[in-house]
């Protein structure tokens, strides 16, 4: 049985990540202070220990990591808006920047000993560069606060692991989707609202001409990427895509969605907004070396998807 700390453990990945580890028996600490994550969310296991507190209180965050010393830790938490992190830089920049380069400093001066430490970051750091699909060698740019502080604390995370010894990796998450997303938050993904609005019959507002194109990754194979990065010894101190490696334009995936449902989608028409990418599709050849493979492809996983919604 392990020990796992998950921030950000009561969100989307986080929590269906906890749900995965308690089915293999390990004792997981949840920190999540409720901004984006659901209570209801949480695995109902007597293996889960869940703090509603904020990973910036640092005195709180360094005590929970001297008392546990963690085998595993998932770094989950973030303010993941865009648009949040342009009205609001410094408030996000404390959580999703500062708040994990603390935790990285307790880890080091108190000498912990985990076996892993796996950072969430973007493919919002590669920005609108020309080349497709992104390598993790493409060309970086981050359009937003947001991605900027993703991007930085990937090299904190690379270059602490390196300097200092710790065993640190990090995903580039494309566009995750599954049951759990939270549609009311203003920082989720575009499937859950499109969910949302064909559970309620409400109006999806399309922002641009729906040609956009993404690389939806379903939640079981986002898992999956993150126990392989979590257990192999090998993958440290380097960056790796978890996507499928297929890309599917939003006018497309609208209508896929509505062939899963078999309801149809009101949409009203609007401008594109400022700092959206144009068109992301992730080259996985380096995950794939570790023995990661997709196994949902973008119709099963919207069936699957809209069978949850129906259970709920």
């Amino acid at each position: 049985m392990s020990k796992v700390l998950i921030t950000g453990g009561a969100g989307f990945i986080g929590s269906t990540l906890a749900d995965r580890l308690i089915k293999n028996g390990d004792q997981v600490v949840i920190i999540d202070d409720l901004s984006m994550g659901d209570i209801e969310n949480l695995p109902q296991s007597m293996n889960v220990t869940f703090y509603n507190e904020s990973i910036t209180k640092q005195a709180f965050m360094a005590d929970l990591l001297i008392t546990n010393n963690f085998d595993y830790i998932y770094l989950l938490a973030a303010i993941a808006s865009v648009a949040d992190s342009i009205e609001r830089p410094i408030e996000t920049h404390e959580v999703n920047q500062n708040a994990n380069l603390n935790i990285l400093e307790t880890i080091r001066k108190e000498k912990l000993t985990p076996k892993k430490i796996v950072f969430s970051s973007s493919a919002a750091v590669y920005g609108n560069g020309p080349e497709l699909p992104k390598k993790e060698t493409s060309s970086i740019d981050p359009m937003s606060p947001y991605a900027i502080d993703k991007f930085a604390t990937e090299r904190f995370m690379v270059d602490y692991g390196k300097l200092y010894g710790l065993p640190t990796v990090c995903t580039r998450f494309f566009n995750v989707y599954g049951p759990k997303q939270n549609p009311k938050s203003p920082y989720s993904g575009v499937l859950s609202i499109v969910s949302d609005c064909l559970v309620k019959n409400d109006v999806f507002t399309l922002f641009g001409d729906g040609s956009q194109t993404r690389d939806y990754v379903y939640i079981d194979d986002v898992v999956d990427a993150l126990l392989i990065l979590a257990t192999t010894s090998d993958a440290k101190w380097d960056v790796y895509n978890v996507a499928t490696g297929q890309s599917i334009s939003l006018i497309d995936v609208i209508g896929a969605y509505e062939s899963a449902s078999g309801e149809k989608l009101k949409v009203e028409k609007k401008e594109a907004r400022l700092g959206d990418v144009q068109d992301s599709v992730a080259d996985i050849t380096k995950l794939r070396g570790l023995g990661y493979e997709p196994k949902v492809d973008v119709n099963t996983g919207l069936a699957k998807y809209w069978d949850a919604l129906q259970e709920k």
